[in-house]
């Protein structure tokens, strides 16, 4: 069990008493709810959570903001754009609020965990009526009833915590065939750039237990694509008092019975190792594809970055992952004009681009963050240089990508088919074990289920086939 503070059975039976209560305020009224979630997978699936928790209050959803009575915005701090984004979206909520006056806007998630964030929300957003942090979501039924109360002034609640270890709180899922599975929260890496560990606190795994009931429940009820959630998923269980880490994980949940895929989000690469890619080349559920962020190719930045690896043992990681899956799809996170980033260290990154030839790249421009140590580092190069190498990186990147999707076109892929699409290349999306995109036509009854297809054109970004 983790050693951070767990909340209590007593807490939480407090928690669905409230819940109870709230519904039985709504019965006659059938108030709608609009969650709106940005970031990352982790917040898709805390927004879950809170959709399972509105449920229970008894509301019912709406994708309509001017019709709903309680707006949720599950926020994102990874990136400046991010919170422009998010503010000017809220800011635009003025007009749907003077048109129903009753209506409750909330800000929840990492963004308005910041005290910088919150203090500018109080300010400058009158609108808001509650705002609260993600260590605080186990409280966001006590926090409604609170809200809905006459006359009840606004809410903020955040507050300063390394994180605590919850468990038993109702999930709402949006579709049958995907499902994120959260196994750990919270990150203990540090790196220099990046605000989640101040916003999300210390690495906190779930039990096993708790991790195989769900999965469990997610294959029974029809799941079809399980992908297991954590800052740094490789690092799941070294908080436990047990053996267990991320790679008995995996082989657990793929002795489960049934025909379903095991994914996952995301790994460290200082801490994936031989045993983890031996353990998904050997499962026969787990996708052969790894999302492998390495951020800069040049080991002076990596070390200003705060990442434990350099560019030579990322290579050698690499090297070793394709030497046990030959098959395997590499995708990455990297980042353009971190401060101090030179030329030189940019044509590094653009090598090792060209070396590794990645399925996908997810590129962002540096975005300081406050708090951390990068926002005080010396950063010369400009805007508009930064832009420059972003546009070189995504030019040989974009090359890359359409050649590996090239080299796919005439063979027979099992795909799962997960959606509908209004592409003209077919009607249905599906996905395979690599988690390539691929389109294809067919009935609506297929989406999840596994269809052997053969592709037979592509992109830059998907692929497009038959059912055979």
């Amino acid at each position: 069990m983790s050693h951070l503070p767990i909340i209590s059975q007593q807490e939480l039976d407090r928690q669905s008493e409230i819940m109870s209560r709230v519904a039985a305020l709504n019965e006659h009224k059938h108030p709608l709810a609009f969650v709106d979630t940005y970031g990352c997978q982790q917040n898709e699936a805390d927004s879950e959570k809170l959709r399972g928790m509105l449920s229970r209050m008894g509301y019912r959803f709406t994708d309509d903001e001017h019709s709903a009575d309680i707006i949720v915005i599950n926020t994102c701090a990874v990136r400046e754009h991010a919170e422009h984004r998010i503010l000017g979206n809220v800011g635009a909520l003025t007009h749907t609020k003077r048109a129903k006056p009753g209506q409750k806007i909330v800000l929840c998630g990492c963004m308005v965990q910041q005290k910088h964030m919150a203090e500018r929300i109080k300010r400058s957003f009158p609108i808001v009526d509650l705002v609260f942090g993600p260590h605080e979501m186990y409280r966001f039924p006590e926090l409604i009833e609170q809200m809905i109360q006459p006359h009840k002034g606004r809410i903020f609640a955040v507050r300063d915590t390394q994180g605590e270890y919850v468990e038993g709180l109702p999930s709402l899922r949006q579709g049958r065939v995907k499902a994120w599975l959260t196994v750990m929260y919270g990150c203990n890496n540090f790196c220099s750039y990046c605000v989640v560990p101040l916003v999300r606190g210390r690495e906190r795994s779930r039990t096993p237990d708790k991790v195989l009931e769900e999965a469990r429940r997610l294959v029974d009820e029809g799941y079809k694509d399980i992908t297991l959630l954590g800052q740094n998923v490789n690092s799941y269980g070294r908080d436990l008092d047990s053996d267990w880490d991320f790679s008995r994980l995996i082989e657990s949940i793929n002795s489960i019975p049934g025909d379903f895929v095991i994914r996952f989000m995301t790994s460290h690469p200082k801490d994936a190792s031989e045993r983890l890619f031996k353990t998904i080349a050997d499962c026969e559920k787990a996708a052969k594809h790894i999302h492998l962020p390495f951020q800069s190719g040049s080991s002076r930045v990596l070390s200003a970055m705060n990442r434990h690896y350099t560019r030579e043992s990322y290579l050698a990681l690499v090297e070793l992952a394709r030497e046990i899956m030959p098959q395997i799809s590499l995708t990455s996170d990297v980042i353009v004009g971190f401060p101090s980033e030179t030329e030189e260290d940019f044509e590094e990154t653009l090598s090792l681009v060209e070396r590794v030839r990645f399925d996908m790249l997810f590129t962002f421009i540096y975005s300081p963050r406050a708090g951390t140590p990068a926002e005080k580092m010396p950063d010369p190069v400009s805007r508009e240089e930064k832009q420059l190498r972003f546009d070189r990186l995504l030019e040989i990147h974009n090359a890359i990508s359409a050649e590996n999707q090239a080299s796919h076109i005439g063979k027979t892929e099992r795909v799962l088919i997960d959606g509908v699409s209004s592409a003209a290349a077919g009607n249905l999306t599906g996905r395979t074990s690599e988690n390539r995109l691929v389109y294809l036509s067919g009935p609506r009854e297929l989406v999840g289920s596994f269809k052997n297809v053969k592709i037979t054109d592509s992109n830059t970004w998907s692929l497009t086939g038959s059912i055979i």
